[in-house]
């Protein structure tokens, strides 16, 4: 029953974080423009959260391996709400300047460098002695909880900043996050110790990826489709402004894309554990980059723009699904958190680095040529990735759900025994 109400406890989290990240994204540029009248300042507090999650394979190496326990995860929370504080207080005592936006930016950044991929591993962990595939199931429904704040969120911020403008949300996300802290003190579970009681080593992330091939290969597919994203959004935006239509293409592909996700992430759990989990990667990437390619013959109709947005929306949660199941069922202890932090650095870092550099792309090739080039990068990605052979058993922990040390037990899933069945 512990565990259970553990894994509750750090669904509800995740949900809690992201309401207040998405609520802010829309406050914070608005703040910073009200206390600092200047434009270029709205960006800063974004490209600074950027900035530790480019560099932590580096200082955050040991770091992650002592995020175990719930309570450690509540430290890192904390450090967040401090980071969230800044610009408020700040606009309170009346001196809210750049610097105050990058040492906010620096400070959450670090933060969510640090608890997404260690929140994802100890959810993973907790749930290794409950079942096999409970790990892939639960990482799924936290993804489901984080993209239902993509549809909740936005209107509830625009409502909310209607009424009384955007500086009490930033108090609001703190608070939120601050209940977050509170709840994951509650979490009793806490990764599996290792045999004899011995410290486990803090791999670099370069070698994890080295010693699971099938996670590499998911994890170069993620860093492509991460680097091609800024053709769909920055895309349409300009699309949309060079088609007299400023903001409608891009309201309409982020509406049909969150709708279509949230409906891709409540069929995640049921579905993911059934299904080869490198070719479910692998389509979801050749979906979403046969949508970009075709997006630029339907800009005369939002509702074609809707659609198609909702069909890539559709595929990507049960790709991201099938990537937390791999790294759960291969990888264990340390492994498991460096594993997981790979996977958010190089595709975080790679949506950084697309937006970056997107702009002047698209400015020397146009719009539709980089929507359709983003898309068959996405697909050469896949195919060149994808389990075109027939693929290494999975490897489940043993250890953690008999909780005796014994090795790990190699088994194969129904997908692959059928395969075998048929030659």
């Amino acid at each position: 029953m512990t565990a259970r109400r553990d894994i509750a406890v750090m669904l509800t989290t995740t949900f809690l974080t992201w309401m207040g990240q998405r609520t802010t994204a829309l406050a914070l540029p608005l703040v910073a423009l009200a206390e600092t009248d200047s434009t270029w300042a709205t960006g800063l507090v974004g490209g600074a959260v950027g900035l530790p999650m480019l560099t932590s394979a580096w200082w955050a190496r040991r770091i992650r391996q002592r995020l175990t326990t719930g309570r450690a995860l509540a430290g890192v929370l904390a450090v967040q709400v401090i980071g969230l504080l800044v610009v408020p207080v700040g606009a309170v005592l009346g001196t809210v300047g750049p610097i105050h936006l990058i040492a906010a930016g620096l400070i959450t950044g670090c933060g969510t460098a640090l608890s997404g991929p260690a929140q994802r591993a100890l959810l993973a962990d907790i749930c290794d002695g409950l079942g096999t595939e409970l790990a892939a199931r639960m990482l799924a429904w936290q993804d489901f909880a984080h993209r239902a704040t993509m549809i909740l969120a936005p209107p509830l911020a625009g409502w909310a900043i209607t009424l009384d403008g955007p500086f009490r949300l930033l108090w609001a996300e703190a608070l939120g996050v601050g209940v977050g802290v509170v709840a994951l003190l509650t979490v009793r579970g806490r990764a599996p110790v290792a045999p004899g009681g011995a410290t486990s080593d803090a791999p670099a992330l370069r070698h994890v990826l080295s010693r699971h091939p099938d996670v590499r290969r998911a994890v170069v597919m993620g860093g492509v489709g991460g680097l091609a994203w800024f053709a769909f959004t920055l895309g349409l935006a300009i699309l949309g402004a060079e088609t007299g239509r400023p903001g409608l293409l891009i309201a309409a592909g982020m509406t049909g894309y969150g709708a279509g996700s949230v409906v891709g992430a409540l069929l995640a759990p049921m579905l993911v554990p059934r299904l080869p989990p490198l070719a479910t990667i692998a389509a979801g990437w050749v979906v979403l980059g046969a949508t970009f390619m075709v997006l630029p013959l339907f800009t005369a109709s939002l509702a074609s723009i809707a659609y198609l947005a909702a069909v890539g929306g559709f595929a990507m949660p049960l790709g991201i699904a099938a990537v937390n199941r791999l790294i759960s069922v291969r990888t264990d202890g340390a492994e498991r958190r460096a594993a997981f932090a790979a996977e958010s650095l190089v595709h975080d870092g790679a949506v950084s680095l697309g937006l970056l550099a997107g702009g002047t792309i698209i400015g020397l090739v146009g719009t539709g040529t980089t929507l359709v080039v983003a898309g068959v990068a996405q697909i050469g990605a896949a195919l060149l990735a994808g389990p075109w052979r027939i693929p290494a058993p999975l490897r489940v922990s043993r250890a953690g759900a008999r909780g005796d040390g014994t090795p790990p037990a190699t088994i194969r899933p129904r997908w692959a025994i059928a395969r075998r069945s048929r030659g």
